[in-house]
């Protein structure tokens, strides 16, 4: 299929906020999507921010320390937003030439981010601009097909939301259970009856973890999965990126990896054996109740936000402290009872993760194609 110019396709929209009205702040990250302003704008002039409507795109030119991805989204809100005066604003014009969506699937494409920070250039900052955006040339099959690319790629998406959404449901629903066995009406200083005081280390089995020598850092698969830290988390488990051949400390299936860095406190579970970094520890129940142990930890949460008396939240914890920290131990049969139900959730949990990571390699699989489209 010839591959046509995009620059003939769209046009840049440059409208500004003069007269007030739009309050809807929005930026764009790196993972191509509009996202609240979280900048301070106190006494900032917003009528010289732009604007952008449902259905436009924008986008940062700036590549470098970008993580090598270009900041560019299809704004799909319900209402119009602006955004800072930095980013370029821009349309299809003519949908039924061009599909939106379709355009937004190929600046998906791990292919056009190494194509912009090839074609990037500056010297301070390095600079994808308008006239390079419009160089792109991508193929364009006729307007019924590309939008039924667009409903095969939004299909896969609505799974991935659904499941997402029945993931959610899930943890409420065990967190709910262990909230109402094990927090409410109970009193540290008036416990039931076989339950008692204790610290973490009275019932985990914990792992800090040590990275292991740089050199031995590889991506192609070889020797023990690695994970140095919670960048490497997902909603609830870990993805694989990096391998090592030399393990230090290991974590084994099932275990629950805790950050113990800042942000201090964040939560997977390890999907097989792995080696852990400086970054993170493992912990397994003594008990073999490891659905117990993780909802446990997702309660001690507020453990870790406790500021220091400097104001100063967590930006490590070290063995001793966490070996430390104080828990309530409620019997075995409590605790045998809950986890026997949760760890049902936890497997449904599971199976829906796994799913969505199935669906995300469709979607990556779909996108990888299109660069080989057939009329």
């Amino acid at each position: 299929m010839e591959y046509k110019r995009l620059g003939d396709y769209i046009r840049e929209v440059n409208v500004r906020n003069k007269d007030l009205k739009v309050t809807n702040l929005e930026g764009v990250s790196i993972s191509k999507q509009f996202i609240p302003s979280i900048a301070n704008t106190i006494g900032t002039d917003m009528s010289t921010y732009k604007v952008v409507c449902p259905g436009q795109f924008a986008y940062g030119p700036v590549t470098s320390r970008n993580g090598d991805k270009v900041s560019i989204a299809l704004y799909k809100g319900d209402r119009d937003a602006i955004i800072s005066q930095a980013y370029t604003v821009f349309e299809v014009v003519d949908s039924e030439k061009m599909s939106s969506e379709y355009l937004m699937m190929w600046f998906q494409r791990p292919e056009f981010d190494r194509y912009a920070r090839f074609h990037s250039h500056g010297s301070a900052r390095e600079i994808f601009d308008w006239d390079e955006l419009c160089g792109v040339y991508l193929p364009l099959p006729d307007i019924d097909r590309q939008r039924e690319i667009v409903e095969e790629y939004e299909t896969l998406s609505r799974r991935i939301r659904l499941n997402e959404q029945m993931i959610e449901k899930l943890e409420a629903t065990a967190q709910a259970l262990y909230r109402k066995m094990f927090v409410d009406g109970i009193d540290k200083e008036n416990l039931p009856e076989g339950w008692s005081m204790g610290t973490l280390s009275d019932i985990a089995i914990i792992t800090m973890g040590q990275s292991p020598d740089g050199e031995t850092y590889n991506i192609d698969g070889d020797g023990m999965i690695f994970y140095q830290g919670r960048t490497d988390f997902g909603r609830r488990f870990p993805k694989a990126r990096v391998y090592t051949t030399s393990p230090t400390r290991e974590a084994e299936i099932g275990d629950v990896l805790l950050s113990v860095r800042a942000p201090v406190g964040d939560l997977n579970i390890a999907p097989h054996k792995c080696c852990l970094g400086r970054g993170l520890a493992g912990l397994r129940s003594k008990m073999n109740f490891q659905s117990y142990l993780y909802y446990q930890m997702v309660f001690l949460s507020d453990v870790f936000k406790v500021s220091d008396d400097e104001g100063t939240i967590f930006g490590s914890i070290n063995k001793d402290d966490l070996y430390n920290i104080e828990v309530i131990v409620p019997n075995k049969q409590a605790i045998e009872l809950f986890n026997t139900d949760a760890s049902i959730i936890d497997n449904q949990v599971r199976i829906l993760d796994s799913e969505i990571t199935n669906l995300q390699e469709l979607q990556s699989l779909l996108l990888a194609k299109m660069g080989n489209l057939k009329q």
